[in-house]
């Protein structure tokens, strides 16, 4: 089946230019294709390999359609004719696939086949298949918001992908929210060695979506040169003139393996890989330019001679050009934080009324987006009409603001995620604030977007960085039980490439937030829900304060002993410290981290060189809980000060319960601090 466009390219109507260009471009993408399994036969890289071969047609057209600097483009794996055709040379194809740091891509930082060049808006993308859809639908938001409507998303990958869930979530979103990104499902049959027919009941996977609004459906001979030019032709102006999102599936052969370490003889006949190679797209092409006498063997055969010159030339290039140094693997892991110059300690002397923590959270929202008319922020609930969010940190932001820059998503956290990561890419001025999920707890869906946004820095060597804040109601002591009370930076703080920050107080929840939004990069923002509205975490504070990353902050004074904390758990530990002082045992010193990732080292070791004892304590489980890193630097690098072991204090190594009672039996609280207290310092 056949969507009816209009037939703009054919043999005949095309120009002799256009149709030796295309020759070329094809030819130049299959000699490289070719070349790349000898550089890992003579072990010099370009260890994994997904042939492109029998992709070419639509590949081409992909490129085509594709104009730098004003659409964007997310290619997957196989789109090495894509990008050559979109204007990427021989020796930038060459540089990535050996991995040096010229790499245009990202330095060889990021598997090779994995093309990119940022600079010209063709993304950097991830080894999780068909991922890049969730960022395609941020970045067709962004050009729906800034109004860039001469301009499409353009978002490719191989039809087994589809089956991945975010792949809806992203084609939903751009449906619902009618944004100009075109989906491109290249369909060669084969998710490695998976067959189509167990991937989807749908022959194809296109037919998945007809019933989705604002969606227009494109089917097309990927192997055919001109079928596929007129499809994807069609594609992009329609997507543009509606504004609406459009899918080109493509129909196409696999003519090697699915990659350089995969046997596709194992389960492919010989029937069939005859037919395959049977349908060469390249092949075809040249037969029908001789056929219809557009070009002569003569002119393929200079075009052909120039290619392996070309290809000659980058092969040289490539194999003098440097390799990455070892000492660069710490450049760009996170972007340098805003400075946070007026308060550098995070300290403050503000007297005046105190504020709520919620209220520090909401004041502080609404002034970064009056600072930054490029700041955004979406969620589940967060703008339902006076409802701002499920704890209403976010109330009456939408009616200051508007819905283009305060908005609903849906419950999906890999989309609320993955768009941002998108949106974010439009340009450095945009500061994007989104609940990652109505719980914590709820943030594991998301993860897979999580992950891959804290090394997008990293990856590209610096070129793109996801200007995000994430904010996620953490803890309990609120009876929610299961997905309602649990805390997760235990896990969270393993990922390079992200700061994660937990405030006790409104003030450091205020200055921690402003620093957050105002950065470049990745910041996770836990909030303790049980002290939202809690008197005891009120304080005063200026309207502009602001907290550094990695500064701790003593939040009491003493000589015995120290008591390393954050979030819920900091005000068990202050209450446990005037009872011990009131009791006349000890002085006992309180400091709050603030900062988990980065950790204030030095405050640390200060405060335990003083007190000689240290003791860890968080809502977290002990096992497996941050405390655990913080145990160990402190063994690494302050052990000759201690005069007892460390000790943590943390939650049971079980879920956290529902009922009043269990959840009381699990989580920390200011009698088992006191009886660790004591403990220790009888050590």
């Amino acid at each position: 089946m056949k969507s009816n466009v209009p037939v703009r390219y054919s043999i005949k109507k095309t120009d002799k230019d256009t149709l030796l260009k295309w020759y070329y471009l094809m030819f130049l993408g299959r000699t490289l294709d070719e070349r790349a399994p000898n550089y890992l036969k003579q072990a010099i890289g370009w260890s994994y390999h997904a042939p492109a071969a029998g992709h070419d047609g639509i590949q081409l057209a992909i490129g085509q359609v594709f104009r730098k600097n004003k659409d964007h483009l997310f290619p997957y794996y196989r789109d090495l004719v894509t990008v050559v055709s979109a204007g990427m040379t021989a020796e930038e194809i060459i540089l990535n696939g050996i991995s040096k740091d010229a790499d245009v891509a990202g330095g060889g930082r990021h598997m090779s086949n994995h093309f990119a060049k940022p600079s010209w808006n063709i993304h950097n993308v991830s080894s999780c298949t068909g991922n890049h859809t969730l960022h395609a639908s941020g970045l067709g938001r962004a050009l729906k918001t800034y109004e860039e409507k001469d301009a499409v998303v353009i978002s490719s990958q191989g039809e087994s992908s589809v089956s991945e869930g975010y792949v809806y979530e992203a084609i939903n979103g751009a449906s619902n929210e009618q944004l100009p990104v075109v989906f491109v499902f290249q369909d060669n049959g084969y998710g490695i060695s998976v067959p189509k027919e167990d991937q989807t009941a749908n022959r194809k996977v296109a037919k998945n979506f007809e019933g989705f609004k604002n969606l227009r459906i494109i089917y097309c001979n990927g192997k055919d040169v001109f079928d596929s030019m007129n499809a994807m032709t069609e594609a992009v102006e329609w997507t543009k003139k509606e504004q609406k999102p459009s899918i080109v599936q493509a129909n196409c052969v696999r003519i090697g393996s699915h990659s350089n370490s995969d046997r596709h003889e194992l389960y492919r006949d010989e029937n069939e890989l005859s037919y395959v190679k049977e349908y060469d797209p390249l092949a075809k092409f040249k037969r029908m330019l001789l056929r219809y006498k557009r070009a002569t063997e003569e002119e393929l055969k200079e075009i052909e001679d120039r290619v392996a010159q070309e290809v000659k030339a980058a092969h040289k290039a490539g194999m003098a050009a440097p390799h990455p140094s070892p000492e660069s693997i710490f450049d760009f892991v996170v972007p340098e934080p805003y400075p946070a110059a007026k308060y550098p300690d995070g300290l403050h002397s503000h007297e005046g009324d105190k504020k709520k923590l919620i209220e520090a959270l909401n004041e502080t929202l609404k002034a970064e987006f009056h600072h930054n008319p490029h700041t955004y922020i979406w969620g589940q609930d967060v703008a339902n009409k006076d409802k701002g969010g499920i704890f209403n940190v976010t109330k009456g932001m939408q009616h200051e603001f508007g819905k283009r820059r305060v908005f609903n998503a849906p419950i999906a956290e890999d989309f609320i995620m993955g768009t941002a990561n998108g949106m974010s890419r439009f340009n450095k001025d945009i500061r994007i604030v989104v609940e990652g999920a109505e719980f914590a707890d709820y943030f594991w869906p998301a993860m897979e977007q999580f992950v891959e946004t804290t090394h997008e820095y990293w990856r590209t060597k610096g070129q793109y960085s996801p200007n995000i804040t994430v904010r996620l109601a953490s803890g309990g002591y609120i009876g929610g039980g299961l997905y309602h009370s649990q805390t997760i930076e235990g896990a969270l703080t393993t990922f390079p490439g992200v700061r994660v920050v937990y405030p006790s107080f409104a003030d450091d929840a205020a200055g921690l937030l402003r620093t957050a939004i105002r950065s470049e990069g990745l910041t996770l923002f836990l909030e303790p829900k049980a002290l939202y509205n809690s008197p005891k975490a009120a304080t005063p504070f200026p309207d502009d304060f602001e907290v550094p990353f990695g500064k701790a902050r003593i939040r009491r004074a003493g000589s015995d002993m120290t008591m390393i904390t954050y979030g819920n758990a900091t005000h068990f530990c202050l209450e446990a410290a005037e009872i011990l002082a009131k009791e006349g045992i000890a002085d006992i010193e309180v400091l709050d981290l603030r900062s988990l990732s980065p950790l204030d080292t030095e405050a640390i070791v200060n405060s335990v060189r003083k007190t000689a004892r240290a003791m860890i304590v968080h809502e977290d489980k002990v096992f497996g809980g941050f405390g655990g890193e913080v145990a160990a630097t402190i063994a690494d690098i302050a052990f000759e000060y201690l005069d007892a072991p460390i000790k943590r204090v943390g939650s049971t190594y079980t879920p956290v319960g529902f009922n009043r009672i269990l959840e009381a039996a699990i989580l920390p609280n200011t009698d088992k601090i006191l009886k660790a207290a004591k403990e220790l310092l009888q050590y």
